[in-house]
Formats: structure tokens, sequence, C-alpha cells
């Protein structure tokens, strides 16, 4: 971010607070509840301020012949730095949350479609519970696609989300979600979401290029909720007494999709405009919690009906669909002064015949010590990333997570 954003952003935080100031209660907060909660006067609107961000290192080894893991990198980098906003606004029944992206690697992916701006839109949507148990969200926020996207990155087990994430997930995007959930006797809940996107990914301004995306999702819970919404948060933290499962499943179509991962990756320009392509996209998961030991599991698939990008003249543009399957398999366990051992399993089965890319699996060991549970927290691991005759990859992550 440049000086004039800082400028521009730091004066209107500024502004922000003083009108506040004039016109409802400040209350503090316990770290990691937030920076501020402010309540208006009459009690018709609050807003919890918070803020966080992840400071990262990271160290790679890549395979050369017989010299091994030879030749190496590293980097240091403010992996995430964000500011939110949540609370109720008129009634506790309508809802709201701003997230905004403030480093780098949050606002990247300018392009013309989103006017050559930094992204700093991450979460901006309304949620009004309209009866009983249904909620509508309107405006832009995550789909509810695999459950390791949808734990917030501030909540994670290991360092980051797995290669399964970052080749299948369906993200961000900005349209309408249905949600309800019911019981089935005294314990056994079930939750329905489902979503109507634009099918272009966040902060696309320069209209829709291609169809709708559609996306539902399906959990089961048959002992009941997790404690502290624990489902979508890694490691057990709450210690769970009793043992907690959550099935899940996602179904996701991008009708007439123009980018790479359906609403994700590079645009597939033709000398005709675009290549458009319906994408669906399978998700089956599933958490389970009990005494401090966690296991999270996930199966993706992605197929396209026209995979391949195509000009006129019938030639390959070199755009091809990400189509294939992953499997990811994560677990840990929670020791009493709250360090935490993880390991994961992930493999990647990208379709060579159209990708032209090999398998790929990643194992990865992983140490975490929650200080004040995700909200401060150290974490490590290590990661050995195998690719079918191709060059093999050590990795070393450490990184800090600190949330007001």
């Amino acid at each position: 971010m440049n000086n004039k954003n800082l400028t521009l952003l730091g004066f209107s935080l500024l502004l922000v607070y003083t009108q506040f100031s004039f016109s409802q209660e400040i209350s503090s907060t316990q770290f990691g509840k937030g920076l501020l909660n402010l309540v208006g006067k009459d009690s018709t609107w609050s807003m919890k301020v918070g803020a966080r961000m992840q400071l990262l290192s990271t160290f790679n080894w890549t395979e050369e012949g017989e010299n091994g893991f030879s030749n190496s990198e590293q980097n240091f980098l403010v992996r995430r730095a964000r500011l939110k906003f949540n609370g109720f606004a008129y009634s506790p029944k309508l809802k709201y949350k701003i997230e905004l992206g403030l480093s780098n690697r949050d606002i990247s992916g300018g392009s013309e479609f989103t006017r050559n701006t930094p992204r700093y839109i991450l979460d901006a949507v309304v949620m009004w519970n309209f009866y009983q148990n249904f909620e509508l969200w309107v405006g832009q926020t995550k789909l509810p696609g695999n459950i390791e996207r949808v734990i917030s990155s501030g909540d994670l087990q290991q360092v980051d989300r797995s290669l399964l994430n970052s080749r299948f997930n369906i993200d961000r995007d900005i349209g309408f979600q249905l949600r309800h959930h019911f019981n089935i006797g005294s314990k056994f809940l079930v939750r329905e979401k489902f979503a109507f996107s634009q099918g272009e990914g966040r902060n696309v301004t320069e209209g829709n290029l291609g169809g709708h995306q559609y996306t539902t999702r399906l959990e089961l819970l048959p002992f009941g909720k997790f404690e502290g919404k624990g489902d979508y948060r890694g490691a057990d933290l709450n210690r769970e007494p009793k043992p907690k499962l959550m099935l899940g499943a996602t179904y996701d179509i991008n009708d007439d999709a123009v980018r790479t991962r359906s609403n994700m990756g590079s645009y597939m320009f033709t000398d005709n405009g675009f290549h458009k392509t319906d994408i669906s996209t399978l998700f089956l998961d599933l958490m389970f919690k009990y005494n401090g030991f966690s296991l999270m599991g996930e199966y993706a698939y992605r197929d396209a009906d026209k995979p391949v990008a195509i000009n006129l003249d019938n030639t390959e543009t070199g755009d091809v669909v990400q189509v294939g399957k992953g499997v990811n398999l994560q677990s840990g366990y929670l020791f009493k002064k709250n360090w935490e051992v993880s390991a994961r399993y992930t493999n990647i089965k990208l379709d060579y015949d159209i990708t032209g890319k090999n398998p790929e699996t990643q194992y990865t060991l992983g140490l975490s010590k929650y200080i004040v549970g995700h909200k401060l927290k150290v974490q490590t691991d290590l990661s050995y990333l195998n690719v079918d005759n191709g060059f093999d990859t050590l990795m070393y992550r450490l990184q800090l997570d600190v949330h007001f």
C-alpha cells in the first residue's frame, strides 16, 4: 500500500472514531475480543472493531539431482494484515460484517476487471434472520465451500491451508445466500446453505463476464453443536468432553465460467473474447474433535464441459481449467499446556492429459503454541512436497499470529 492510501485510510478511521465518540457508548474489551465495542446510545446498532496480523518467514530448498536439497530461498513478509468490523444495525436480527485486507498479499490480484485497483474488501455482507431458523445473506463473503476455506485464516491448525484448498477452493463472491438449520431429535443438527453469486470472484466491478454460480452445502452434526463453534476452527482448543462430528458436502456449478479455477485463477482469453465453460466442483469433508484430538478430512473433485480454451480456428490458447481431484487429511493433539503437534497429508491429481501437471503429494508436520487461543499463537511447520517426474521441495515456515 502506498503512502497516499495509508494516509487516507488513517484519516478515515480517525474521522469515524471522532464521529462515534459523540454518538455512542464505548466499552473496553479483553485481549482478542476486539479493539473497541461500540453501542449506540439508543441501542439500535453496535460495532466491534478488530485487527489482526500474521508475520511469516519461509525457507525453501529445491532438490537438484545429486546435490540434494541445495537450492535455497527465504522470504519474510506480512502474510496478512486486516481490519474487521461487525455488529448489528437497527435490530439484533440484522447483522453485518466488514473485513478489509491491507497487506500486499491481501490486496493483490488487481486487473482490468477490478479497474486495476487494489482489492481491499474481503467481506462486506449483511445477514438477516428474517424468520425462525432462516437467514438471508447479501453481499460479498466466502461461499459455503470446503471446510478448510471457510475456517478463518486466523483460526488454522497449521501455518496455512493445504494444497487442496489452493487448487480447488471457490473462495469469495458477491451475491445472495440462504441458510437454514433444524434438529432431528434432541441433538442431531442439520444445516443447509444455498448461494447464488456472480461467479467472477471478489471485487470484480466490470460486470458479469460469464453466467452465474450456484452453490449448495449440507452439514450433518449427529452429536450436536461443537463447543465455541469448533467445527469451523482448527485444533480442539475447547477440549470437547464428548465426541463431536460434522459431515459436510458441497456441490458448486459455475455457469459459463471464464476463469481456470471456477471463480478464481486466470481469465481464459481467446481471439473472440473469452472461453466460456460450465465448471462443477464437489467437496466432501468432515471434522471430528474429542478431548484435545482433532481430525479433518477433505475430498475435492472438479470437472468442466470444455476444459481447454480454443480460438475460432480451433487452436488452443494455452489456458485450461484445472480439472482433477484431491485428498487432504489433517490431525492434531493438544497437550495440557496448549502445545499442539499436528500432521497433514495432501495428494493432488490434476488431469495430466488436460493440464499437463503431474501428481503432487505433500507431507507436513506442525507445532503450535496457543498463548491466548488462536488470538495469540506461534506456529511452525515443515513440509516435504513430492512431484512425480519433477523437483521435490522442502519448506520450513514460522509464523506469529496476533489478533486484537
